[in-house]
């Protein structure tokens, strides 16, 4: 499979955005793989498709405020710096990239909020365009956090060209959100209300929480036309006893397994037993998924309309089928379905 088959013509104006106005009242595009055919209905109506037993794996990762704007000793220069991950607590030391990445050398300081509310030294070039930054801060963890979180603003992906808005600290999260770690929301869960979960519920849905840390991978561009050298970036993930239990007594009953989206659907394949079942796991994951692929866990997702040769369009191109997600996309044109992180939804089936 080639990194050119995943190219399509997108008119801007279907990238979202903005959220849908309720979070369950976006549109929902339902694909049958079996037969072929696509059904255009709103979100909360995925209810109709499930039944007692049956399981939702969701991903409960949360997302912080990663995006921060300080500006550079001596000059003066703006310089946005993209929180990654916490390397070490203690010595406050993380890995960040920052933009214009030419202009920051090790040793340089940056300075952040009014009156330098906290000031920050790059120790280390980890990557062409990563840094190690150490925060210099004296006060306990927790001030220090606060201050930092508090400086910071919602990481909304690059293709959303507006400011951030204060209601984008609430939506670009999904209401089952808990273990703090994401740059980036896993979206598919953002279009789950607490009525639609209690509706769920109240049918006999059960749902399994497993946890991975989005990280920007999702949106770095692929540069090889074959995709079997393309290397994913490695996400944090955890899957406990109880998830387990929950999704491999559905399958023992041969119940639908849904993963809500392709964060889910990559945690589920990274640790599978030969018989099919999921097993507790805790460490990395730089599982990539493209066609063709035999999927052991989930048979079926909910995911987003995703943007042109993205590596979240190759995974569930190939859960669906290459030609039949081409098919559906090219009618999610036609009916102008929004598109990306705030847009809609599609349930394949």
């Amino acid at each position: 499979m080639k990194l050119s088959k995943f190219k399509y013509d997108l008119p801007e104006e279907l990238i979202a955005l903005q959220p849908a106005h309720n979070r369950d009242e976006s549109r929902l595009m339902v694909v049958h793989k079996s037969t072929g055919q696509i059904e255009h209905r709103v979100f909360k109506d995925i209810i109709d498709y499930f039944e007692d037993r049956d399981v939702m794996v969701f991903n409960d990762t949360k997302v912080f405020p990663a995006r921060l704007f300080g500006n550079k000793e001596k000059t003066g220069a703006e310089i946005e710096v993209f929180l990654l991950r916490e390397l070490n607590r203690e010595q406050r030391l993380w890995d960040v990239l920052v933009d214009p990445a030419r202009k920051i050398r090790i040793g340089n300081k940056l300075y952040f909020g009014d009156d330098d509310l906290l000031v920050a030294e790059v120790i280390d070039n980890t990557t062409s365009r990563g840094r190690t930054l150490r925060f210099l801060f004296d006060g306990p963890y927790d001030e220090f956090k606060k201050t930092l979180f508090g400086l910071g603003e919602t990481p909304l992906p690059k293709f959303i060209k507006r400011p951030v808005q204060p209601d984008d600290k609430d939506r670009y999260q999904t209401i089952f959100a808990r273990h703090e770690g994401a740059v980036a929301a896993p979206t598919a869960g953002l279009h789950f209300s607490r009525e639609l979960m209690k509706r769920l519920e109240i049918i006999g849905v059960d749902f399994s929480y497993i946890t991975l840390h989005v990280g920007l991978g999702n949106f770095r561009s692929v540069d090889v036309e074959d995709l079997t050298k393309h290397k994913m970036d490695s996400e944090q993930i955890w899957i406990s006893e109880e998830a387990c239990e929950i999704v491999n007594r559905a399958k023992d009953l041969k119940k639908n397994v849904c993963a809500v989206g392709t964060t889910v659907m990559r945690t589920l394949e990274s640790s599978v037993s030969t018989q099919g079942h999921l097993k507790p796991y805790e460490g990395w994951t730089n599982k990539f998924i493209f066609p063709p692929y035999d999927f052991s866990v989930a048979n079926r997702m909910i995911t987003n309309f995703h943007l042109p040769l993205s590596t979240l369009l190759m995974m569930v191109a190939a859960f669906c089928g290459y030609d039949l997600l081409m098919k559906a996309y090219k009618e999610a044109i036609k009916e102008k379905y929004r598109f990306g992180t705030y847009g809609d939804a599609m349930l394949i089936l």
